[in-house]
């Protein structure tokens, strides 16, 4: 297949969270038959090695998408697909850029591609197994920056779901209705945030609070009112702290969390960094520096493998988990251009 042949292929094998397996299958298929050694671990991760010997460079992208069908096509030089921005497209720039570069030669240490599981989920299983496998020299993840971007960092983030129950009560009564308490909780969360973000004007600096769904009823004996609240944090607030906080908000309802990981940051003085530069620039390019609001394998495995990391792959991130989600053809093109380049530079 040719690059392009090879992500639409990809795009056509639905992989939602935890149902990765089809799409886990197919990239080994094509990385053995590129010669690499390929295999499925135990996370249900695709994994391709290979390089003799020499720095470990681990590519890490993930392969799992959200719901929702994007029919797959190519129409005025976009491809369409649910995955082609977040994070087909970058794994396929990463495997495409890979052969590239082992075709001429260019390859002197090794390399791990991994297209990681479950990262759309909290749980990000694919690359917590991989933090336990490998101690790399460097490190690329795969989420869309734009082919002549690079991104240095990435919010954390909590999920907090809420509960209350009561007895119910006729709404002409004193007792307060159970959604009325969750309106409390929502407002404290905001005015929480707002307190934090004073003296921080870039959205990188801030805590973010988003209301993620809401519900409410009874059954005639009990009333009750649920909601999921996401927060994306900034450097310096610890997510298990934050829990603490927001158990306090919300009591006497109930208040469970999970997906806790903080913000993380790599600098930009790297010699990865350094490699991806000259390389966007090679390809006529002007490159610059990102810092992302959203959340990303890079906060999981960044701070244990203490390497220089970045995270780069074509498309715009706007257009992540959208009926629009399209890659252009010309940027997947120019981002394997640019990837192979680096490579060459630093493996």
């Amino acid at each position: 297949m040719d690059e392009l042949e090879f992500l639409t292929a990809l795009l056509r094998i639905p992989s939602l969270s935890g149902q990765e397996g089809a799409a886990a299958a197919f990239l080994v298929e094509q990385m053995r038959g590129f010669g690499w050694e390929a295999f499925v671990d135990p996370a249900g991760n695709a994994v391709g090695h290979l390089g003799e010997s020499g720095p470990l460079a681990v590519l890490l992208g993930h392969i799992d998408t959200v719901s929702g069908v994007v029919p797959v096509r190519v129409e005025g030089g976009k491809l369409y697909g649910r995955g082609s921005v977040d994070a087909k497209g970058p794994f396929a720039t990463f495997v495409m850029a890979a052969r590239h570069a082992q075709l001429a030669g260019r390859l002197r240490g090794r390399l791990a591609l991994v297209g990681a599981t479950e990262e759309e989920a909290a749980s990000s299983r694919g690359a917590h197994y991989a933090k336990g496998q490998y101690a790399p020299q460097l490190c690329v993840i795969g989420e869309p920056s734009g082919w002549d971007r690079i991104t240095l960092g990435y919010k954390g983030r909590l999920l907090a779901h809420y509960r209350h129950a009561q007895p119910a009560a006729h709404s002409a009564g004193e007792l307060r209705a159970a959604p009325e308490f969750m309106a409390d909780f929502w407002a404290a969360v905001q005015a929480r945030c707002a307190a934090h973000n004073v003296g921080h004007e870039k959205l990188f600096a801030q805590l973010i609070p988003s209301l993620r769904r809401v519900a409410s009823g009874g059954d005639g004996m009990a009333d009750w009112a649920e909601a999921t609240v996401g927060l994306r944090l900034p450097e310096g607030v610890d997510p298990a702290a934050l829990a603490e906080e927001l158990a306090a908000l919300a009591a006497p309802a109930e208040l469970r969390t999970e997906g806790g990981c903080p913000a993380f940051r790599s600098p930009r003085t790297t010699p990865l960094a350094g490699a991806f530069v000259r390389a966007i620039r090679a390809q006529g390019g002007q490159p610059a520096f990102l810092h992302k609001t959203g959340t990303a394998d890079m906060n999981v495995v960044g701070p244990a493998w203490g390497c220089p990391i970045v995270a780069y792959g074509p498309g715009d991130s706007r257009l992540d988990h959208t009926p629009d989600e399209h890659v252009e053809v010309a940027e997947y093109h120019k981002a394997i251009a640019v990837l192979a380049d680096v490579l060459a530079q630093i493996v």
